[in-house]
């Protein structure tokens, strides 16, 4: 046991050193390229080196943790145990609070005014972190700006046989057959109203196991009647690979009746809130571009892109095993990916819809060129599985940088600034590791909606 405890020690040491000098180190104890070189070889001196070292310690302490410990639990495993933790924390209210003063808040120039809601950062926590909505006050004292809890399911149920969750640890990402194991909407519900913080919540709804796709429509209206009026905004889930049939919500036909259902059961219950869908990355263009057309003409709130994908090419983990299991793979193989539908979504519908990017967000500078890109928001589940509870601090004040070394001032200005034309982006052959207003239906700065216009 010594004999794997020193190495890891003697190697956390070396990239403390190097993360207290430039910040740059930490992909590389990863595997991952290091940082953009436009910001090599920057010494940050001061308070500002004071906090890079605040960031620094408790990261390398997490990636000891990791390597000797975490990576020897089962990840689902690993999961509930945090989840424990972080309940913990939020019932005891000095924990809590000192939670909340050692991450302290985000740069006020981080916050997004879209959806009718000021966001505090424009990191959220992507579906199936918070399947149960139980941790979801942890999550934002963490520093995220929102999570979405879910996926949520009409009926309470289990998800697919155990085990279904694998680390893909050469890529830093992680295959998933969960199948929205979850405790039904009359729980989540009752979770959600009984709230106190002031974290931004979506939820992600999906289609129960035992429902035909031909009841999916009232399925979903079901879990909309129940947890919409609690939620600040709901994004109708019809894009992951772990539910026979669910992908195929995502034809025109089948999608636009299920928004039928679902907006009809709104106006029954009378609620306003902010409707989005979460799309497939493995979609092909064709597809895409109609998916895109729907959502101007039912003028949908917006589309929140991508979900875990079924490719396993471009991958250096090697276990034949695993990756031949059924199930969707997220984090870093994503991102080429992910960035390419962003683009070309964006292309289609300007700044007419709310892009939330999703996929292989890793750095600071991910989640910067999405918000270039075109992405309102963006959100993150591998990233802070391999890079613990600081990451989300971590990313905040890299983008708090970035924003202010290219001269914005707020984040929410930087949006699609990096868009140059309305050109159509190339397509990846596979996945890798590697503004102003809308004058006919504005997005950034709507009316208000959802919670504080929703029957509660």
């Amino acid at each position: 046991m010594l004999g794997s405890i020193r190495p890891a020690l003697c190697l956390c040491c070396d990239q403390l050193s190097l993360d207290s000098r430039d910040g740059t180190s930490a992909s590389r104890f990863w595997g991952q390229p290091p940082r953009d070189p436009r910001y090599a070889g920057q010494q940050p001196a001061g308070r500002l080196a004071d906090r890079t070292r605040s960031v620094a310690v408790p990261t390398v302490l997490y990636r000891l943790l990791f390597r000797l410990v975490l990576q020897n639990i089962r990840p689902e495993a690993a999961h509930a145990g945090a989840t424990r933790v972080m309940r913990i924390v939020e019932t005891v209210p000095a924990l809590s609070w000192l939670l909340r003063k050692l991450i302290g808040p985000p740069d006020p120039a981080l916050q997004v005014r879209t959806l009718g809601l000021t966001f505090p950062s424009p990191l959220g926590v992507a579906a199936g972190m918070d399947k149960d909505a139980t941790w979801f006050e942890g999550l934002g004292d963490l520093g995220f700006g929102f999570v979405e809890v879910g996926t949520i399911t009409a009926r309470p149920q289990q998800g697919n046989p155990r085990p279904r969750v694998w680390r893909l640890s050469e890529d830093q990402a992680l295959l998933n057959s969960m199948g929205f194991p979850n405790p039904g909407a009359d729980a989540t519900a009752a979770r959600l109203r009984d709230r106190r913080g002031r974290t931004i919540i979506g939820a992600n709804l999906g289609k129960s196991m035992t429902v035909s796709i031909d009841d999916a429509g009232r399925d979903y209206a079901e879990s909309v009647g129940k947890v919409a009026p609690l939620s600040d905004y709901v994004v109708l889930n019809v894009s992951s690979p772990n539910t026979p049939g669910l992908r195929t919500m995502q034809g025109v036909e089948r999608l636009g009746g299920l928004i039928a259902n679902v907006r009809q059961e709104l106006a029954r219950i009378g609620c306003q809130v902010p409707l989005l869908i979460k799309i497939a990355p493995d979609l092909s263009d064709e597809e895409l571009d109609a998916i895109a057309d729907l959502a101007l003409a039912l003028e949908l709130d917006g589309i929140v892109a991508v979900n875990t994908t079924v490719e396993r090419t471009g991958l250096a983990s090697g276990d034949a095993a695993i990756l031949a299991r059924a199930g969707g793979i997220s984090g870093p193989p994503l991102r080429a990916r992910a960035i390419y539908v962003l683009e070309r979504l964006r292309a289609r519908v300007g700044d007419a819809l709310v892009l939330v990017s999703v996929g292989g967000i890793t750095t600071p500078d991910d989640a910067w060129q999405r918000v270039l890109a075109g992405a309102t928001l963006v959100q993150a589940y591998t990233g802070l599985v391999y890079g613990g509870p600081s990451w989300p601090r971590h990313i905040n004040r890299g983008l708090s940088k970035r924003v202010r070394e290219a001269g914005f001032k707020s984040l929410h200005d930087a949006i699609g600034a990096g868009v140059k034309c309305a050109s159509i982006p190339q397509a990846p052959s596979a996945p890798t590791r590697s503004g102003e207003e809308s004058s006919a239906r504005p997005r950034h700065g709507r009316l208000p909606v959802g919670r504080a216009s929703a029957a509660r």
